[in-house]
């Protein structure tokens, strides 16, 4: 990647986060290290704008983070899956407050996010899209009957995505208890019609 007259050739940059790299064991202190994630720096810059424009909305007082922090924490634990005691104390919060600001960007980004009826908009006569389930693991215990999917032999959430041929995905639906038929789940978002 080259830099020239501020702009950039080659694959987006990636930002640098501090990421501990192991599990906790219960007591264990965490220590913090520097680490790179995945993920553009527009996109970052993206939802940090988003979180910017909430709180404004809000008149949210001040917070520990400012809002491309905040954008950052979010992004690195969706990407990276890390439990919210690890990627908050790679931050410098406390386990509630991550989970605050993960939980946050999500409600942000979720408004964000184009609806059922707004995502097909573009598509010209003739155009078709694909609608299909997938199920998203979780770690239950098998008492959790409605989250256990008998076709894939695990627990998990139904959830159904619409994408262009080309894969580029269009809508994602709420999830679904993971035993929810596809069909069912698709009837449910009223995808289709009974």
């Amino acid at each position: 990647m080259q830099v020239s007259e501020g702009v950039w050739h080659g694959e987006a940059p990636v930002v640098g986060v501090v990421i501990p790299l192991i599990t906790p064991m219960p007591g264990a202190s965490l220590v913090p290290c520097p680490a790179m994630l995945d993920v553009p720096h527009e996109l970052i810059e993206h939802v940090a704008w988003l979180l910017h424009a909430r709180r404004t909305e809000i008149d949210s007082p001040w917070c520990r983070l400012g809002c491309f922090k905040q954008a950052l924490l979010a992004l690195a634990h969706l990407r990276k899956n890390e439990t919210f005691a690890q990627i908050g104390a790679g931050f410098g919060v406390s386990e509630a407050t991550a989970w605050r600001y993960v939980d946050e960007t999500l409600e942000v980004l979720a408004a964000w996010a184009p609806g059922l009826r707004e995502a097909p908009v573009g598509l010209g006569e003739g155009d078709f899209v694909i609608v299909d389930g997938t199920l998203i693991p979780a770690d239950r215990i098998k008492a959790d009957q409605p989250y256990y999917s008998q076709k894939h032999k695990k627990h998990g959430m139904n959830v159904q995505v619409i994408t262009r041929p080309d894969g580029t995905p269009l809508w994602f639906s709420r999830a679904l208890p993971g035993r929810t038929h596809d069909l069912t789940a698709a009837r449910a978002h009223g995808i289709v019609q009974a």
